[in-house]
């Protein structure tokens, strides 16, 4: 029964989510709402991990199966992707480098502020 309340409490988060969505003229899906919400929730105290732990452990143990349909469908839809193959890898692999750059220049930032914070 616990695992159902926790469950309750993140789509209760994903609900208002997407009533933000609706409501606000802004270009930002009604998911980065909830998440933003729940990590306001959680950074504030108002919602603490321990209330959610188990379903966001099984969210997450569970992430990867939820993969395979969106692969087969790149499957099916291979002869599309084939003739613009070049121009798709080259675009992963910018995006790839420039999100890795971006995280560990934003790691080193919060860690050398950390630090400095501490001192």
């Amino acid at each position: 029964m616990d695992i159902l309340r926790q469950f309750g409490i993140i789509l209760a988060l994903a609900f208002v989510g997407e009533i933000l969505h609706a409501l606000l003229p802004l270009p930002i899906p009604a998911s980065i709402y909830g998440i933003l919400l729940l990590f306001v929730m959680l950074r504030f105290k108002v919602l603490h991990v321990v209330q959610i732990r188990e379903t966001v452990t099984f969210l997450i143990e569970t992430m990867p199966i939820m993969f395979v349909p969106a692969a087969a469908g790149l499957l099916n839809a291979w002869g599309i992707i084939k003739p613009k193959l070049i121009p798709y890898l080259i675009i992963i692999v910018v995006g790839m480098v420039v999100v890795m750059v971006a995280s560990g220049l934003t790691t080193q930032f919060i860690i050398n502020h950390q630090k400095k914070k501490s001192m």
